[in-house]
């Protein structure tokens, strides 16, 4: 005679493990059952298969209108945000590329904050001061040049022009009366360009500030704030990786691959005009600096027309010498340097695709183009990528 033992659990223990759902027809049916046979067959565990139905309910109407309130929200946060996305941009690729010194300093000042309040001051005081003193003692031999190039009516004049000393204008003393009469003569039109430079003046002032503010809260709160989008975001783990790789890629990219390797070719090709005797040098290499970004042309964009002023004005052996150091110095530099630079910093993209990215950009953004356009073809290529390996396309 068998003895049959029964067991009974608390109501609490019963409540937990006991869930309901409610299914269309309003029936409550226990989501999580009691395993009233812990060993079963093999062959019976793997004849009940789970088969998901074929048919989705339609989404409700308080889901949709979340949605569209989401995309709306989204899109006007992008909005806002937009006149400040380059600021915000290279301040994210400077905390990338910064982070490891902020590490660094970590240990010596006791604490990240203070370390990255270090960190963004070294960058105001070697960035900020020198280019300010640069901008100030460049802005009247860039505006002479200017005046000189567009007042040419043929481009033998304009390469002439930008390497003749006697191109520089004459300007007059600015006491008061040649002041007011400046106003009384050109009034309108004065006052319309002095809006401009306080408008873009003080566009520049917001933008620095927001820069070195967004630079700041980077290297201290960086990695918490890609954590919280991470977490906030339908996008998974790996893939959110993928493309924060692909956006600090592009940006080492830029800085390194570009940026030094362009700046060694200005220093050289700066030098090379002072020794050469050529106007205006320092405005000739940072236009040659900002000439380097343009992938194929380059830097010849700018030493060519100088070396061909100076054959023009009966300097042929200063022009043979400039197409030398171009050549054989300059395009060295460019094909030597950047290759070693490129191992750190490598944007993973053809160089007709970064041209015509390139290109794109500054047609559609200005300036600031130039750093868009590999930028948001790099985070394309990378989105095709996953699209691929996930057979999503």
């Amino acid at each position: 005679m068998s003895t049959r033992t029964t067991v009974r659990l608390p109501a609490a223990t019963v409540a937990a493990r006991t869930a309901v759902t409610l299914d269309d027809d309003a029936r409550y049916e226990p989501a999580v059952a009691f395993d009233r046979a812990p060993l079963r067959a093999s062959a019976s565990s793997s004849s009940s298969t789970h088969v998901p139905p074929t048919s989705s309910a339609p989404v409700p109407s308080h889901v949709i209108a979340l949605r569209v309130g989401l995309a709306l929200l989204f899109v006007a946060t992008c909005v806002v945000l937009w006149p400040f996305w380059p600021w915000l941009t290279l301040a994210a690729w400077f905390a990338a590329l910064a982070r490891p010194m902020v590490e660094r300093l970590a240990h010596i000042t006791h604490g990240r904050r203070a370390a990255a309040a270090v960190t963004t001051m070294l960058l105001l005081v070697l960035s900020l001061g020198p280019l300010l003193a640069l901008a100030v003692s460049l802005s009247a031999d860039a505006a002479d040049l200017v005046h000189e190039v567009t007042r040419t009516r043929s481009g033998r004049q304009a390469v002439i022009a930008i390497v003749s000393p006697d191109g520089a204008i004459q300007r007059p003393d600015l006491d008061v009366p040649t002041v007011v009469h400046v106003f009384r003569s050109q009034g309108e039109r004065a006052w319309t360009m002095a809006s401009s430079v306080a408008g873009a003046t003080a566009d520049l002032v917001l933008g620095l500030f927001v820069f070195f503010t967004a630079a700041f809260f980077c290297l201290v709160d960086g990695p918490r704030a890609f954590d919280w989008v991470e977490r906030h975001t339908p996008i998974a783990h790996r893939h959110a990786l993928r493309f924060a790789g692909a956006f600090v890629e592009t940006g080492r990219g830029l800085f390194v691959g570009v940026g030094l390797t362009g700046l060694v070719q200005a220093i050289i090709a700066t030098g090379a005009y002072w020794a050469l005797d050529v106007p205006r040098p320092v405005v000739l290499g940072v236009l040659t600096f900002v000439a380097s970004f343009i992938p194929t042309v380059g830097t010849a964009l700018v030493w060519v027309p100088v070396a061909l002023g100076l054959a023009f004005t009966g300097r042929e052996s200063e022009a043979a010498l400039l197409a030398g150091v171009g050549i054989l110095v300059v395009g060295t530099v460019d094909n030597l340097l950047r290759p070693v630079l490129a191992r750190w910093g490598r944007l993973h993209m053809h160089t007709f695709v970064v041209l015509v990215s390139m290109l794109g950009g500054l047609a559609i953004a200005g300036g600031w183009g130039l750093m868009l356009g590999p930028l948001v073809v790099r985070l394309t290529l990378e989105a095709l990528r996953i699209a691929k390996e996930e057979e999503i396309v």
